[in-house]
């Protein structure tokens, strides 16, 4: 960045149990590109507590939230957007004079992209995961039209509410149903974790499928999206997930929204 810092210069945070650079370089990219007295680092951490204490007590303007923090930071905060209040689930913090707020800028990404991918609503789907991002898609899914579908989560105390509360079968295995969509909402694919080679579903259920939609988006072509790409499917990336939600996490944060050029080659900087 050219512009230097000071004493004045906002900062804004993002908490990951793996940090990436991808949102870093897409919100200091439209830093620079707009002129805009912000700078954005990622962290880990493994006291959330003292993590959320110190956005309020150092006026760090904003805070990206990612697993597996996006259910526990809710205790840490003064009020949820309605996103997330209704999710139970914050993938964003806004701090305003001391005054932390939780928001749900996933819901709204996802939802877009069902929309602008024109998936087919009489699809059956399958969700696999449970936990915070899984709320969000699952609440998206609800939101655009989709009512059948299947939440596959081996936790049982965390799937069967999730499927509930918003219309759907839960299961712990996929068993012999093939939905024509598949969604990854879990950590499996994610570079430099457990499962980073791992394909979320079976190829035989890959090859079933019409649309396949993984969230994860380091590296932007994980196993199960290359597999699906291969098999000639339909596909939506972790990485168009996590450009939507991150514009919207910009706007909560500075006021100013980029135009689509702005966001497309921030997208392509932080990917690059």
């Amino acid at each position: 960045m050219t512009q230097r810092i000071n004493k004045d210069t906002r900062l804004c945070i993002s908490l990951a149990a793996r940090p990436s650079n991808v949102s870093t370089r897409f919100h200091n990219f439209l830093y620079e590109e707009l002129g805009l007295d912000f700078i954005y680092k990622a962290f880990t951490t493994e006291d959330l507590a003292a993590a959320i204490a110190g956005i309020r007590a150092l006026g760090i303007r904003g805070c990206g939230v990612s697993m597996p923090y996006k259910e526990r930071c809710i205790a840490y905060l003064d009020a949820l957007a309605p996103s997330a209040e209704a999710l139970q689930a914050v993938n964003t913090i806004v701090n305003d004079d001391g005054h932390l707020c939780g928001h749900n800028t996933d819901y709204i990404a996802v939802a877009t992209l069902l929309e602008q991918h024109a998936v087919p609503k009489h699809l059956p789907f399958v969700l696999r995961g449970s936990g915070g991002m899984a709320k969000a898609v699952a609440g998206a899914l609800r939101d655009t039209g989709f009512r059948d579908g299947i939440v596959l989560a081996r936790n049982a105390a965390t799937g069967q509410p999730l499927a509930q509360a918003n219309g759907y079968e839960w299961r712990s295995e996929l068993g012999d149903a093939r939905p024509g969509l598949l969604i990854n909402a879990t950590p499996i694919g994610m570079a430099g974790g457990p499962q980073a080679t791992t394909l979320a579903y079976e190829p035989a259920v890959i090859d079933q499928a019409q649309v396949v939609l993984d969230v994860v988006a380091v590296p932007p072509e994980t196993p199960l999206i290359q597999s699906a790409r291969a098999a000639g499917k339909s596909v939506i990336t972790g990485s168009e997930v996590v450009t939507l939600q991150a514009v919207e996490q910009f706007a909560l944060y500075t006021g100013v929204r980029p135009s689509g050029e702005q966001i497309r080659r921030a997208s392509e900087w932080s990917q690059s």
